[in-house]
């Protein structure tokens, strides 16, 4: 049997209510809050944010048949968790990914690094985030905006920090858990399909793209995100 865990992003996904609707769906799953978000200090790259969920997850004795489902760094941090430790890993889910350095503009970091110094710059940077929910049905999105709130900008800043340093492209043919990867194909910041990628890059694997959903798949589309995890779960057991 396997065990599900949800691995949260920055900003509105920086805590595990942004997966409410799975964590509802599926009895037993985890969402654990990562380390300095909401509590304690962060870590200052994917690796030792995959060591700090494999340290939470063998002090609660799980420590294999592991389902992970990640969205932006949380992706990152899954896709570090599989390589590392594939024996642990049965499947991955991933939302929102790239497997190397994202080309991202400074604006994207000034405008968080702005919203701590400056109250109009925090309007815009909160104004910012709940337009990237545009898709998220209005309850949750309030709820994920308060989670915005608690973390804060710098947090986020970080996290985007963090993800950006991440590359595994020289690793990425050696991963050997059965792979879904998902892709809103409306989201307002129009990244790059990084996720072409590595569903190019990694054989058997399974692209499957979300219109009317953006940025946060698992809290835009649920019903077709529970349905890609639930088939990743009867394939691999």
């Amino acid at each position: 049997m396997t065990q599900l865990v949800f691995i949260h992003g920055p900003g509105a996904g920086a805590c595990g209510e942004g997966y409410a609707h799975q964590l509802a769906h599926f009895p037993g799953s985890l969402a654990p809050n990562l380390p300095g978000h909401l509590e304690g200090t962060a870590c200052s790259d994917v690796g030792q944010y995959a060591e700090w969920l494999r340290g939470w997850l063998w002090a609660q004795d799980i420590r294999s048949n592991l389902v992970l489902v990640g969205f932006t760094l949380g992706s990152c941090i899954a896709l570090q968790y599989a390589l590392d430790y594939p024996e642990e890993v049965k499947g991955l889910v991933l939302m929102t990914v790239a497997m190397r350095s994202k080309k991202r503009g400074p604006d994207a970091l000034n405008m968080r690094l702005a919203a701590d110094k400056s109250p109009e710059a925090y309007q815009t940077w909160l104004e910012y985030q709940r337009h990237a929910m545009m898709f998220v049905d209005p309850d949750l999105r309030e709820r994920l905006m308060e989670c915005h709130e608690k973390v804060g900008p710098i947090s986020q800043h970080d996290d985007l920090v963090v993800i950006d340093k991440f590359d595994v492209t020289d690793r990425i043919g050696d991963l050997k858990a059965p792979l879904v990867l998902i892709r809103g194909v409306d989201d307002p910041g129009a990244p790059p399909e990084y996720e072409l990628e590595i569903h190019e890059a990694v054989p058997g694997s399974k692209y499957v793209k979300l219109s009317g959903a953006g940025h946060f798949p698992m809290a835009e589309k649920p019903e077709e995100v529970n349905r890609a995890i639930e088939e990743l779960q009867a394939r691999v057991g």
